[in-house]
């Protein structure tokens, strides 16, 4: 895994935030990953192991804290709230995460998105926004108006479990969101897996009674798939 995992604060519009970041070990200026966690469920251990993961593998990552403008409660419902609208103060704090990790001079520039859950329908509605690259984990229920969400999107390589109840019918309507839209895709789903399957979250034998929990062999996969995929879209003019 990478190094250590520390905590900064971010500058966005409504103030200052915290943050997760994790730096890669080799020298030189690298792409940048922002992080989007879940709702709900995953562990701070669970964040900094992901984190650490995508340190390792050589890019930046930086998980803004979208619950850190109050009580968790009514943080949540906003944060909703502002997935839904597809605007306001939580895509905001994403931004401010990407400015950052583009002003620092670890980075090359390029920054990507990863997110799980919640996370991932952030990571599908920030696409257009000046990412160079996208990666949604079960990103279900897939944000509505798809097609017309993604329109200008950035490369999207995705990943949905079979089994995860919230996610029927989604790798299809993606897949012909990003066609009709001629964006770059890798979408795959794994047959065993439900949703959250790459988060290793406690209580894992009730979840994966109900559609939901770890699945080690999906979830080294799909990594191996973004980090090709980010290889690829993230890395093209920098040095390795």
């Amino acid at each position: 895994m990478g190094g250590v995992t520390t905590t900064i604060n971010i500058d966005t519009p409504d103030g200052p935030i915290d943050a997760m970041l994790d730096l890669p070990e080799k020298q030189g200026p690298r792409p940048g990953v922002v992080v989007i966690h879940p709702p709900i469920g995953a562990t701070d251990g669970d964040k900094e192991a992901i984190s650490q993961r995508i340190a390792a593998a050589g890019y930046l990552a930086a998980t803004p804290n979208l619950f850190a403008h109050g009580g968790r409660i009514r943080c949540v419902t906003r944060v909703f709230r502002d997935l839904l609208a597809k605007q306001g103060r939580a895509l905001d704090d994403i931004l401010a995460t990407r400015d950052h990790l583009r002003s620092m001079p670890e980075c090359s520039g390029q920054v990507g998105i990863a997110g799980f859950c919640m996370g991932g329908q952030f990571a599908l509605v920030m696409a257009p926004k000046g990412f160079s690259a996208s990666a949604p984990f079960y990103a279900t229920p897939l944000p509505r108006n798809l097609a017309d969400m993604l329109d200008g999107a950035c490369p999207i390589v995705a990943s949905f479990g079979r089994l995860d109840p919230l996610g029927v019918g989604a790798p299809g309507r993606l897949r012909k969101a990003v066609e009709r839209n001629g964006i770059t895709a890798d979408i795959k789903t794994y047959p065993h897996a439900g949703h959250s399957f790459a988060n290793d979250i406690p209580g894992q034998t009730l979840a994966r009674i109900t559609g939901f929990g770890y699945n080690e062999a999906a979830t080294e996969d799909a990594w191996t798939r973004v980090f090709a995929f980010f290889d690829e879209h993230l890395r093209a003019s920098v040095s390795t």
